[in-house]
């Protein structure tokens, strides 16, 4: 055993122990003592350095931020999406166009014309919100509104530009786009509440034609006895058995056929008819430019709600529909497509269609078979029934005065259309005796039309 004491070592171990490796403190070969040197005393790279630093610390800010951002969006930013397809669209713009309390700086113009019966014509201008950002208060709360159209997309159903108007606001005010929407539309159903609204074919949709008019009283249009109220009962009959119709697989469907002289009231009873039910009227005219079998399908499909579908002058609609001129037109309708649109197999359920016609005999046998024709009636010209009803309407309480006209007229024996009686009644107003006194005249009827 050796005398040396522990912890003591030779020489040789002593030596290759660094005094530097001993303190901690690593040593640098030259490349390191260059690196640190061009660090400390380069400025360029320094501020290069810091350079990089700085902007990956905004970099990341900016991320933090917009994510923050974005979460406090989500959480307290609400949006609503109209779609200019969906019903609601025209009632909002409509309630938009109106609200008292809207900043608009981007307007567009929507020009009302009307063509009035004496030749004149009035037209209004409104300014209404166009394409643009906009901002509504409403109870208390402030709302953006965005509308956008698209210069590519179309809407299909009518071939004007596609819209979307958006609705922003707090998360905490997203119960008044409810309370908007109904409003909206409560001011809407009111614009045309106790009248008819009149529907034609615009392209492959139907568009209001003119301003919704007052609804036509039935009593107002004299039809001979019994006439009227045989077509109200077979309708309301009609309109409460949907489910008899559904149980024996049979198409929820009816037509009428209101045939006879011009003048006679076959139009004006539709119109008292649809005021009584309160139903609207969709007009459509077979004879139309372009109208091709598909576009007359699709509109007798997607008729609006709670509406009759008017055919005038039926037997016009096939015979030569060409049109004057170099560039005239025709109605591409074929006599199959109209009695496939009437009741095939893509034909409307819960339909209620009515035709007119001054010749009945003119129609073809396919056409007046059941489940196109159901119901057909005869409206002519005036009886002496109907003689005593208008005059007593016209002027009521003059009961001596009218079995005077009607002995009168029992004595002309002549052929005299409700639209005659009615025009002389109106040329004499509150004039009963000049009326009685003028009954002559109706012997050449065109006097006084």
């Amino acid at each position: 055993m050796s005398d040396t004491p522990i912890g003591s070592g030779s020489a040789e171990n002593t030596s290759s122990v660094s005094p530097v490796a001993s303190s901690g403190v690593s040593q640098k070969g030259p490349l390191g003592k260059f690196l640190d040197n061009v660090m400390e005393n380069n400025p360029y790279f320094a501020a290069g350095g810091g350079l990089m630093l700085l902007g990956t610390g905004l970099a990341v800010a900016r991320s933090g931020v917009v994510r923050a951002s974005n979460l406090l969006y989500r959480q307290m930013i609400v949006d609503l999406e109209i779609q200019s397809k969906d019903k609601s669209y025209s009632w909002f713009l409509q309630w938009m166009s109106n609200h008292p309390h809207r900043i608009s700086k981007h307007l567009s113009v929507r020009t009302t014309y009307i063509q009035h019966d004496n030749g004149s014509a009035s037209t209004k201008f409104a300014l209404v919100p166009g394409p643009g950002n906009h901002w509504i208060r409403y109870k208390g709360a402030y709302i953006k509104i965005k509308r956008e159209r698209s210069g590519k997309m179309i809407d299909i159903t009518n071939g004007s530009p596609y819209e979307i108007v958006t609705l922003t606001t707090l998360w905490r005010d997203r119960h008044l786009f409810n309370e908007i929407l109904d409003e909206a539309k409560g001011i809407a159903l009111k614009s045309t509440e106790g009248k008819t609204v009149i529907y034609t074919s615009f392209g492959p949709e139907w568009r209001k034609f003119g301003q919704p008019k007052a609804k036509r009283s039935l009593p107002s249009v004299v039809l001979d006895e019994g006439i009227s109220r045989g077509i109200i009962e077979d309708v309301r009959d009609f309109m409460k058995n949907g489910k008899w119709y559904s149980d024996r697989g049979i198409p929820y469907r009816r037509g009428y056929l209101l045939y006879g002289p011009p003048g006679s009231g076959k139009t004006s009873f539709i119109q008292a008819l649809a005021g009584e039910l309160d139903y609207n009227i969709c007009i459509l005219n077979l004879s139309e430019g372009h109208l091709t079998d598909d576009r007359l399908n699709h509109l007798m499909n997607n008729m609006p709600e709670r509406s009759l579908l008017l055919l005038e002058d039926i037997d016009a609609a096939f015979n030569t529909r060409k049109q004057s001129g170099e560039h005239g037109f025709h109605s591409s309708v074929t006599f199959s497509g109209l009695l496939n649109a009437l009741d095939g197999v893509t034909s409307s359920e819960e339909a209620i269609t009515f035709m007119t016609t001054n010749h009945p005999e003119k129609l073809d046998a396919a056409l007046m078979r059941p489940g196109r024709i159901d119901y057909k009636v005869y409206i002519g010209d005036a009886t002496l029934y109907q003689v005593e009803k208008m005059f007593l309407k016209f002027y009521p309480g003059e009961f001596e005065l009218c079995k005077q006209f009607v002995d009168k007229m029992h004595d002309l024996d002549v052929t005299v259309s409700t639209a005659h009686l009615q025009g002389l009644f109106v040329m004499n107003k509150d004039q009963p005796a000049k009326a009685l006194y003028m009954a002559d005249t109706l012997r050449n009827q065109n006097n006084f039309l």
